[in-house]
């Protein structure tokens, strides 16, 4: 771990550690985002789906998972507070005046969506995974003991400032991911006049397509179109 430490120290180790940790993240919430959209097969096919993820032999998966996604988003927040103080520490004396030419709105607002969305994120597993939180009341279980992610999804999104989270939170990932993964493929060496559209156009469909996915479930409850 020494060679991985020395390197870390480093600013372009702390680039790099954001831009790995970045894609398992990306790769993370597109899985994610795949399983939920399953409900609008139906009610067995979306339960079917949470009591493979929550079963014994599927279990030793499912901690991996949760174990390398947990230190991924650890690293990552670790690594961007600490490549953000460095750059203004580099930097005492503020810009006079600041003329954005790269930086769009994606950009200008990563250090604010960045912990909206880890809010997000706690808030959601409380919700929907452990049950803590319910604001529409009781946290519904399978006769197997597994979630009732339907019941749970529906019910939820039913309460309208949920969904307006939610929503608010996606859209803000979505512009996050964005400049993330414009900034990643960038950060490993894969920047090239040649090939900057395609990298641009790349980071817009998949933030698109994360946000359109992931907002149609609360719109299609709170619209009545999932019961």
């Amino acid at each position: 771990m020494s060679w991985f430490v020395s390197y870390y120290r480093t600013t372009v180790g702390k680039k790099v550690v954001m831009a790995v940790t970045g894609i398992l993240l990306f790769l993370f919430v597109l899985g994610h985002m795949a399983g939920n959209l399953q409900i609008f097969i139906g009610k067995d096919q979306l339960n079917a789906y949470a009591a493979a993820l929550h079963s014994q032999s599927f279990a030793p998966i499912l901690w991996t998972v949760r174990v390398v996604m947990g230190l991924s988003l650890i690293l990552h927040v670790v690594a961007s507070i600490q490549l953000t103080v460095h750059s203004w520490n580099s930097r005492p004396q503020k810009y006079a005046k600041i003329r954005y030419r790269e930086a769009n709105i994606a950009a200008r607002t990563m250090i604010l969506s960045g912990p909206i969305i880890a809010f997000f994120l706690i808030y959601h597993i409380l919700q929907l995974t452990t049950g803590n939180i319910q604001p529409s009341g009781e946290f519904a279980l399978q006769a197997s003991g597994a979630p009732d992610a339907y019941t749970n999804v529906v019910a939820g999104f039913k309460v309208w400032w949920v969904s307006l989270g939610y929503i608010v939170a996606v859209i803000l990932l979505g512009f996050h991911f964005y400049h993330g993964l414009w900034s990643w493929t960038q950060t490993l060496g894969w920047d090239h006049p040649k090939w900057n559209g395609v990298r641009r156009g790349l980071a817009t469909f998949f933030c698109v397509a994360i946000v359109i996915g992931d907002i149609a479930i609360p719109l299609a409850v709170l619209a009545g179109w999932i019961k």
